[in-house]
């Protein structure tokens, strides 16, 4: 590993010889070019940030709140949302601030968090960490250009995070299986006030997301699979004691698929009601989005594991 901070003085040593000619050529041989701070951080379009992997006592919420960042000619952008990422801002996010390398130092000026000054460690050919003293506090950031990015991992490590950037989930479809309870449940909803609470709702096809009556709350938890990167267990555990368990699946950023165990049944949900989770309140559009787009904020999830039960 190598922190930047430290790489931009290239330091040769050796003994002197009495050769001019025989110490450029061994100060040559031993040279190995170091690229500059600003030259890896803009080398990928986007920095996931692996916050799952997060470490320190502190906190920087600029960072807490988003799921990529770039820098890009001094701009710094963020995607704080899941769902539009790859469209917002030509896959970029949004202009939340600004950035400069001058002094070794990757230093930021947030349009509202204000200034953060980092130490950059490289990891690999894709990957760094970011480290700021004040907050005691690093971060794991993966590079990717736009026509690579990893999606996948994107949505099924956030999954969480992904539930909440709707205001309903619709029933849209419901393929195979057998009668039973979840099929009359026709919108969820899931709270970004914590990880843990859903809404589920009996209103017919049609209802005004804004009208929509929770007839049911209760508490949810993703669970991952063993084997499976691309699939997650849902478990809804009502207040009378109910509990429904499906495999979920993203088709796309506004699309789930829910398999019932139980009942063998396919439930297609559909998101309505985008929530876009801004820098500010004062840029959210409507009134009744103003308590989901409240500073939030990723926390470090920790997921028990299942195996998958059906065959499919």
């Amino acid at each position: 590993m190598k922190t930047l901070k430290l790489l931009f003085t290239i330091i040769i040593t050796g003994t002197l010889l009495s050769s001019c000619t025989t110490i450029f050529e061994d100060s040559y041989d031993d040279y190995e070019y170091q690229p500059t701070l600003e030259e890896v951080i803009s080398e990928y379009d986007l920095w996931y940030v692996d916050y799952h992997r997060t470490s320190g006592s502190g906190d920087i919420p600029y960072i807490s709140r988003a799921f990529t960042l770039s820098f890009k000619n001094g701009v710094l952008y963020a995607n704080n949302n899941i769902a539009d990422i790859g469209r917002t801002g030509n896959g970029l996010g949004i202009d939340v601030g600004n950035y400069n390398t001058y002094n070794g130092l990757l230093e930021t000026d947030h349009d509202l968090d204000g200034a953060n000054d980092f130490d950059v460690t490289i990891l690999s050919n894709n990957e760094i960490k970011i480290y700021n003293y004040r907050e005691n506090v690093n971060y794991y950031l993966i590079g990717y250009n736009t026509n690579n990015f990893d999606y996948d991992k994107l949505f099924y490590e956030n999954v969480e995070y992904f539930l909440q950037e709707y205001v309903a989930w619709k029933k849209t479809d419901v393929i195979g299986g057998t009668t039973n309870a979840f099929d009359d449940e026709n919108y969820l909803a899931f709270t970004p006030e914590n990880i843990t609470t859903f809404y589920s709702s009996k209103d017919g096809f049609g209802t005004d997301i804004d009208s929509i009556d929770w007839s049911y709350v209760g508490g949810y938890e993703v669970y991952d699979v063993s084997g499976y990167e691309d699939l997650k267990i849902l478990t809804l555990n009502y207040d009378g004691g109910d509990i429904e368990e499906f495999e979920l699946s993203v088709i796309n950023d506004s699309k789930i698929s829910l398999y019932h165990i139980n009942s063998d049944t396919t439930y297609e949900f559909s998101g309505r009601g985008f929530v876009q989770y801004l820098k500010s309140e004062n840029t959210v559009k409507n009134a009744k989005d103003i308590v989901r787009n409240n500073n939030r904020k990723r926390t470090k999830i920790k997921r028990k594991t299942k195996i998958k039960r059906n065959l499919k």
